[in-house]
């Protein structure tokens, strides 16, 4: 079980920034596809930067020809290495990569996040002196790719303060929630990296269904604030297909349990309130239809016109209309598999302090 954060400390920042290296992190799972073209943009972005770059690739467990792409890599560019592991996880993977880091700052990316050619320059030349944490703006490509363009759809509304007006910002624990944040793209000092990580706890005893980058985060926040800016900026290529979107939308449900059941007092209510309605109005259509069924076509219609209203694009558009009763129905079993995660940890450690 989670037990509250502690009020803001100074972790003692003795890196100079911006920096002069950097180490990059990849954990990989089943990416032969992707991770050439994300190392090459990197390396690209650092020699464009000055920067000395390092590239830690982790594979964490891949079935595919992952770590073979790589070490043919690595065979003809000595700043790449490649590490690899029984699958654990990805912030196990993430882990393990800043072990093997040898820079003070590190960047985390994901296989399918590829940095835009001149983000990393912009970093060393202009980024605040102060700025100590940076969350990648990411752009998602969504072109032909309708589970892309629904996931986009869903950060349009969610993070709307800053998606429909993109500017240098930062945030700290009071305004936390209303800006995208993640570990796909991060900007960080190794050491404290390893600080948030170690000292991470989840409300589950299941790890790898742990969300990894909003808790931590959210505790980084408490600790310093956390920037973003559309020139430090990525392109996130999402997986496409039915069975992919049908497996990360039951996790995504679970990890949001995870993410701000406890953590924010407004989400708490809304997360809980948002079950509690959809169940009702589930019922209701099966109990009485007539009054039932309309009541779920509203809510159906309602998700689009809200994209459309946060700024999204008629794809975007689209892709909510289309995509959001199967996403409420397998997000739904998500979550309801994290509250049960959450309780049976719960009880699991009361049960070890009473025996």
């Amino acid at each position: 079980m989670t037990t509250p954060a502690p009020a803001a400390a100074s972790w003692p920042s003795v890196s100079t920034f911006p920096p002069t290296a950097l180490s990059v992190v990849i954990p990989v799972y089943n990416e032969e596809t992707w991770i050439g073209r994300s190392l090459a943009a990197v390396l690209d972005a650092g020699d464009r930067a000055g920067l000395q770059i390092e590239a830690v690739v982790v594979n964490d467990g891949s079935t595919d020809s992952t770590a073979k792409v790589v070490q043919e890599i690595a065979m003809s560019d000595p700043r790449v290495r490649l590490v690899s592991q029984a699958n654990a996880g990805r912030m196990a993977a993430r882990l393990t990569g800043a072990g093997a880091a040898h820079h003070p700052w590190m960047l985390l990316l994901d296989a399918r996040v590829i940095v835009e050619p001149d983000a990393l320059r912009w970093l060393v030349e202009h980024a605040p002196t102060e700025a100590r944490v940076w969350c990648g703006h990411v752009e998602v490509e969504t072109r032909g790719n309708l589970p892309a363009a629904f996931w986009d759809a869903l950060t349009r509304i969610g993070w709307r303060t800053y998606l429909r007006s993109p500017r240098m910002v930062s945030f700290g624990a009071d305004d936390f929630d209303l800006y995208p944040k993640g570990t796909t793209a991060l900007l960080i000092e190794r050491d404290y990296f390893t600080h948030l990580a170690e000292s991470f706890e989840s409300l589950y005893d299941v790890q790898h269904l742990a969300s990894d980058d909003t808790r931590l985060l959210r505790r980084a926040a408490s600790e310093r604030r956390i920037w973003l800016s559309p020139d430090f900026s990525f392109t996130y290529h999402g997986k496409s297909g039915i069975r992919g979107f049908r497996r990360q939308a039951y996790f995504r449900g679970t990890t949001f349990v995870d993410s701000y059941l406890g953590q924010s007092r407004p989400l708490t209510i809304a997360l809980l309130g948002a079950t509690g309605v959809g169940f009702a109005l589930a019922v209701t259509a099966i109990v009485k239809p007539a009054i039932g069924l309309p009541a779920l076509a509203l809510a159906w219609a309602a998700v689009p016109a809200a994209v459309a209203a946060s700024g999204g694009r008629p794809r975007h558009v689209l892709a909510a209309a289309v995509m959001t009763p199967p996403f409420v129905a397998l997000f739904g079993a998500g979550v309801l598999r994290g509250y049960g995660l959450a309780a049976r940890a719960a009880l699991r450690t009361r049960s070890s302090r009473t025996s």
